[in-house]
């Protein structure tokens, strides 16, 4: 049995029920607290939408506090080792999401998914392995991880928002300019933006890049 999440969620600012949903997925070592504080930034422009930060499933392994969706390996092969993390923990986040649309009425194809650095990489690899596409997926200062039958069937093809900044020493901006490359290539609709001078965080540039990507996939 696949473990449940849950996670800080904020009602539709319009006061009704919601047709739409944001999901938000943090980075390593983080709660779902951290990235739900995007959502006072796009609740105007998506006022229909449901914001949920779902904390990841296990605890943090090399923090006292916050949460992991996989563990890091800071030795040997780092790509083996996210590539198995992503594959691990994809159920959960399948799980979660089919829960949230069976219990709202909303669609997959009026759902955002999001993420910030490990939570950029389970967006990605989860939201790029469905049969049925999202509303689009962000992706900030994360990598690629391709499911395991990616290119070899047909799948649905959200549109995708690719985020970096070009000082990042903790996931290489190298990563995202890789995603971008593979998946134009693969005929995916990508918006890529490298934010400069910006480490591991989300800089107001790569914010209001994402907002217009938000704008326009959401038919604003």
């Amino acid at each position: 049995m696949t473990a449940k999440l849950s996670g800080p969620m904020l009602l539709p600012k319009s006061g009704a029920q919601p047709t739409m949903a944001v999901v938000l997925l943090h980075g390593y070592g983080s709660d779902g607290n951290d990235l739900i504080g995007l959502a006072p930034y796009w609740q105007d422009l998506l006022p229909e939408a449901l914001f949920v930060s779902p904390n990841a499933p296990d605890p943090c392994r090399m923090l006292s506090a916050g949460y992991q969706w996989f563990d890091v390996a800071f030795e040997g092969d780092r790509l083996a080792s996210r590539q198995t993390g992503v594959e691990t923990a994809r159920p959960v986040l399948v799980e979660f999401l089919e829960a949230m649309w069976a219990q709202t009425g909303i669609t997959p194809e009026r759902t955002l998914l999001g993420g910030f650095s490990q939570g950029a990489m389970m967006a990605l690899h989860t939201g790029l392995s469905m049969d049925r596409p999202l509303m689009g997926i962000v992706a900030v200062a994360g990598a690629f991880l391709p499911p395991k039958d990616f290119g070899t069937r047909p799948h649905a093809k959200p549109p995708v928002c690719l985020i970096h900044g070009d000082m990042d020493d903790v996931v290489a901006p190298e990563r995202s300019a890789e995603a971008d490359a593979a998946l134009r290539a693969a005929g995916y609709d990508v918006s890529y933006h490298v934010s400069p001078g910006t480490a591991h965080s989300i800089s107001p540039d790569g914010l209001a890049f994402a907002t217009e990507f938000i704008r326009r996939v959401a038919g604003k």
